[in-house]
């Protein structure tokens, strides 16, 4: 309810702080809303749509938006219109005086209150004058005016309206006594507005009693005075009221357009990173918006870089444009939408589109506007396939689970029966049923192994180590010859490697890549090679490579891929595990091609995370 803010220091205490005081602005925090609109701009909206977003904007009355949007500050404005008003007056003054001169003349004070409104005509002119010599500038909004502000305009108020007071003569001025009472209750703190109330209240009550004389003024006169004081008070009181209720709605309204413009870039950023496109198009098929992926799918050309482009006229979009005539026209569109063939040079391009409208339906108000969805059918069709393979992944976890025990119970039966084979037809039945168990469960082992389940912490793990111990075991159980005679080569560095992965999961992977290797390698000495090395400061790197064909093309964008497999008897999830394990450590398996002419061509490398290993641990020496 106190007088309003002023143009200079910061706001010292909270009781003694104008309403304008709680409209500075936040150089912190949301207050460059106004100045950073540069940086909200976006590909999305190419600029025929950013001058609306707040303007469409229901929770924004026009008014506010006008006081939002304005450049300065509700205290500027109305501190540069009470100097204007103040300019006005002392012109006013000054000519009136001036009129009077030529009437009257013999008067003893005119001279001096002629002289008094000049230089106060003078004073106000060249306060309201000066900034725009200076040039335009933006004030820095503070809590209150300050102190040579407040002289240089209510102070000089109180001087020049309380001399003519003082001086009298045939006009009255004490009306002028309204424009610092009303300044003050607007641009100043509550005490200090009710101080120029009573400031000027006792200037008329001394010039009402200077001006009658000896005899002293009647009791009509004071009573005149004392209404005029009392009107003087209610004017501040109010204007402080007013002032208030104006402060509270300029700052809801830069709150709210604050919040919009915030809600404006969010959406803008959700939409360009959506790889589903969306268009915004009207009745006459122009596109009003589109965000990068839309215009990706639909092949925009290098000429439409404007704001809008119409879809008419284009041939490679005229079924698109069909489409929305047919959507405008039913005033509907399928949920699951409908396919749209565009031509294209380089092969047609099948689009799903589903089309919604910007109001509703049951409203009966004609649709201007509506709202594309368009994505690709194959990635339709490949998210789909995913899903199936993540529900047909579930459902093969579930049944190995299921598997396991009576698997058990099979293989731990076949070894007692194997233990009273005496025939080599029943030794031969047993091995049969010994060695399709173990397949089976190599099965059930990989399918348990892509379940989903907690992901393990990952530790600190000597790679060094780590790897030689698995490739000798793993050269131990595939009766590979030792020496130089061994098709398997390893590469190890003489420190240890510390990297961040289950020794366990490593050992998997590895030896899913060495059985790969030597199956499609030649067997010969050195035909599998292992190396191992630090990549970079974050990453060390493991490779597998083999001198077996190269793998095809059409292959080769399968082999991470589950269920995929070159052979009849595989499951195809080797690979796919290696990658699910490298994937939970952060790690990262790719295959790599190095021609013909090496005799290591095929290579598959997985790039793990460093980490600092404990002084202690040490790393064994390969010995396959």
């Amino acid at each position: 309810m106190a007088g309003n803010a002023g143009v200079s220091k910061p706001r010292t205490a909270a009781p003694a702080a104008s309403w304008f005081g709680a409209l500075e602005p936040d150089h912190a925090g949301d207050g460059g809303d106004d100045g950073g609109n540069d940086a909200a701009h976006s590909r999305y909206d190419r600029g025929e749509w950013r001058a609306s977003d707040v303007a469409d904007s229901r929770f924004l009355s026009r008014q506010a938006r006008r006081i939002a949007e304005s450049g300065q500050s509700g205290l500027y404005r109305l501190y540069r219109a009470f100097v204007a008003a103040r300019a006005a007056l002392g012109i006013t003054l000054l000519a009136t005086e001036i009129a009077f001169a030529w009437l009257i003349t013999s008067h003893p004070q005119h001279g001096a209150a002629l002289v008094l409104c000049a230089v106060y005509a003078l004073a106000t002119l060249a306060l309201w004058l000066l900034p725009n010599l200076l040039g335009p500038s933006r004030p820095t909004v503070a809590a209150r005016l300050r102190r040579r502000q407040w002289a240089a305009t209510i102070g000089v108020d109180l001087l020049a309206f309380g001399g003519l007071q003082l001086l009298g003569g045939l006009l009255n001025y004490t009306a002028l006594l309204v424009l610092p009472a009303l300044m003050a209750g607007v641009l100043t703190p509550r005490l200090q507005a009710l101080g120029v109330a009573a400031a000027s209240t006792l200037i008329v009550l001394l010039a009402t009693q200077w001006n009658a004389g000896a005899a002293g003024a009647t009791p009509l006169l004071l009573a005149q005075a004392g209404l005029a004081g009392a009107g003087l008070f209610v004017i501040t009181l109010l204007a402080g009221e007013l002032s208030g209720r104006l402060a509270r709605e300029e700052r809801t309204a830069r709150g709210s357009l604050a919040m919009a413009r915030r809600q404006a870039q969010l959406n803008r950023l959700v939409l360009e990173e959506l790889q589903e496109g969306v268009l915004v198009v009207d009745r006459r098929g122009r596109v009003r918006a589109a965000n990068p992926a839309a215009r990706g799918l639909i092949g925009e050309p290098q000429d439409s870089s404007g704001e809008s482009f119409a879809l008419a006229g284009v041939a490679a979009w005229e079924p698109l444009a069909r489409a929305v005539d047919r959507a405008f026209a039913e005033g509907g569109w399928p949920e699951e939408g409908r396919d749209v063939l565009l031509p294209r040079d380089q092969g047609p391009r099948q689009l799903r589109v589903r089309v919604r409208f910007t109001q509703r339906r049951e409203a009966r108000v004609a649709e201007d506007y509506c709202v594309l969805f368009v994505e690709d059918v194959r990635t339709v069709q490949a998210r789909v396939r995913q899903e199936k393979l993540a529900a047909m992944g579930r459902v093969s976890a579930g049944i190995a689970h299921e598997i396991r025990n009576p698997l058990a119970a099979i293989m731990q039966a076949n070894a007692l029966m194997a233990e009273d084979a005496s025939s080599a037809e029943q030794q031969q039945l047993t091995r049969m049923v010994g060695e399709n168990a173990e397949r089976l469960k190599r099965i059930v082992d990989d399918m348990m192994e892509v379940a989903p389940g907690l992901v393990p912490t990952p530790a600190p793990l000597d790679a060094t180590a780590q790897v030689a111990a698995v490739c000798s075991e793993w050269a131990r159980t595939a009766q590979l010859p030792p020496g130089a005679a061994s098709p398997l080569t390893v590469e190890l560095p003489a420190q240890a490697v510390g990297v961040l992965f289950d020794g366990e999961h490593l050992r998997r992977v590895l030896v899913n890549l060495l059985d790969n290797a030597l199956r499609h390698g030649s067997r010969s000495a050195g035909a599998v090679r292992v190396w191992l090395g630090v990549a970079d400061d974050l990453h060390a790197r493991l490779g597998v490579a083999s001198d077996g064909p190269p793998i095809a093309p059409e292959v080769e964008r399968y082999l991470f891929e589950p269920f995929f497999s070159t052979r009849s008897r595989g499951t195809g999830l080797g690979l796919y595990i290696c990658r699910e394990l490298c994937e939970r450590y952060g790690a990262s398996i790719e295959y790599g091609s190095r021609g013909v002419p090496e005799r290591h061509r095929n290579e598959f490398s997985v790039a793990m995370r460093r980490a600092l290993l404990p002084d202690s641990e040490s790393r064994p020496h390969l010995g396959p």
